[in-house]
């Protein structure tokens, strides 16, 4: 003991640690974010510091074999995932952890915001936290290409897609995202740059300028009924209360911030160690990105979307509600600095948390199987239903199937729903306006020219117009 009593001091002496000895035993904070249950509410911004050091860490770990290329990008996952000792456990943890970063970034800003913590004098503060939420988002971001794979890709191509709806500069923004005209090695170079270096460094100092006005300015008091917050005496009454009330930062409060560490790293642990790695899907065809994408959970909400908004709502939705969104977001604390921070005097602010979170957890609900993505594991029709079918109509009903047709159309109440229901549609269409849209496709459908024969052609309009025929009101055999 005696030896590690002097090993200790030594090190104190030559890293210089008697100033944050200091701070953390003398640093006040108010009483009740110390000594009360209310303290409680302030342990996720730390939490999200020592998650990103976590990420740092894997992330390091992982570049060291991952090979950023299109041709050796997937197989150094793979390799990765079955080769490397423990690292499939390593590449788990690092997505959990990305997973647990956004929902700490999100909490914390949440309960900033419901407490009105934004408001004077930690106007800064806030817009410190937006800036490390879009960061945080770029390394969520970014990361899904790493992995190569078709979801990755086709992820990234929608999200490009968006941003070249951007008006004047939409294309710029495209071009930037993609490094080029298409998805490629340069998107991938850029997107890995990004990851592993630009974007970790600007955390870092966004982290340091964040703690620092957190340590500048004070954490927060818990906001109380008709208390408004005065700019001409908050400063000296928040010092007072400090001083004289208050709780020393260590170990009052840093106790329940290592607990609800512990807390969260464990649940990585064991989200890690239950499922493994994520990824990588099936390796991709950048040349033939189709539009089906399956993102990262975090990410499910806003694809859904996209897809479930009416098509009248495209420009306001996907262009005009981000362009808005970030800028309201950063002026809030500027425009609204003074008043009343307690929530229960604050009701649309209760109401804007609780209509995002019921909004995100019912598109992400829906995205968990998104409509827009093909039904592969669709069953042909059942044989007692073209029992009394015509023979070209049963012909007609394995080719639908077979051909994939059957995957993303239903017809008689089986398939997938990423298109129309044509069941009736030999009521609505001609024979030869469908064959022409079999043929040369429209819309999201691509075109079976050269994939369908003429005789497979048919044998599928004669299935759609015998099960049309089943549904025809004029028809007596339909009713």
């Amino acid at each position: 003991m005696k030896t590690l009593r002097r090993m200790g001091n030594w090190l104190y002496d030559r890293a210089g640690l008697a100033p944050l000895h200091r701070f953390l035993h003398e640093h006040k904070v108010p009483p009740e974010v110390g000594r009360s249950r209310k303290g409680w509410y302030y342990v996720f911004g730390q939490a999200l510091v020592f998650v990103f050091l976590a990420q740092v860490i894997t992330g390091a770990a992982l570049a060291l074999h991952y090979i950023p290329a299109p041709d050796h990008a997937w197989d150094s996952l793979n390799y990765l995932n079955t080769e490397v000792f423990w690292g499939g456990f390593v590449r788990g943890l690092h997505f959990f952890g990305a997973s647990a970063m956004v929902l700490l970034v999100f909490v914390h800003m949440s309960r900033v915001f419901l407490t009105g913590s934004y408001k004077f004098p930690r106007e800064l503060n806030w817009i410190s936290g937006v800036v490390l939420l879009l960061l945080t988002l770029a390394m969520a971001f970014t990361g899904q290409l790493l992995r190569w794979d078709e979801d990755g890709i086709s992820t990234v191509a929608v999200a490009a897609t968006m941003a070249g709806r951007v008006p004047v500069i939409g294309s710029h923004l495209m071009e930037l995202i993609m490094a080029g005209e298409s998805i490629g090695g340069a998107t991938l170079s850029r997107f890995f740059a990004l990851h592993v270096i630009v974007l970790p460094l600007l955390i870092f100092a966004v982290i340091g300028f964040h703690l620092f006005l957190v340590v500048r300015n004070g954490i927060s008091e818990p906001p109380e009924a008709g208390k408004r917050v005065d700019r001409t005496s908050y400063r000296a009454w928040y010092e007072r209360r400090k001083n004289e009330g208050g709780s020393t930062y260590w170990p009052d409060a840093t106790w329940r911030e290592m607990v609800f560490v512990a807390f969260v790293f464990s649940t990585i642990l064991g989200l890690a160690l239950a499922f493994g790695a994520k990824g990588p899907g099936p390796p991709p065809d950048p040349a033939a990105v189709e539009a089906i994408p399956d993102p990262d959970w975090f990410f499910l909400w806003y694809y859904s979307l996209i897809w479930y908004k009416p098509a009248a709502l495209d420009q306001l939705v996907l262009v005009w509600l981000p362009i808005l969104l970030i800028p309201a977001l950063l002026l809030l604390p500027i425009l609204f600095s003074g008043g009343e921070r307690h929530p229960g005097r604050r009701p649309w602010a209760v109401f804007l948390v609780g209509a995002s979170f019921l909004m995100w957890a019912t598109l992400t609900v829906l995205g968990a199987r998104p409509y827009w993505v093909p039904d592969f594991e669709t069953e042909p029709v059942a044989e007692e239903v073209l029992r009394d079918a015509p023979a070209e109509a049963r012909t007609g009903a394995g080719v639908f199937h077979f051909r994939g047709c059957q995957f993303c159309h239903v017809v008689l109440g089986e398939g997938g729903t990423y298109g129309p229901d044509l069941t009736t549609a030999a009521l609505r269409l001609s024979p030869e306006e469908m064959a022409v849209r079999i043929i040369v496709g429209i819309g999201n459908m691509p075109a079976y020219h050269g994939q369908l024969t003429a005789a497979e052609v048919e044998a599928i309009l004669a299935y759609l117009r015998w099960a049309a025929d089943l549904h025809d009101p004029a028809n007596e055999e339909g009713r």
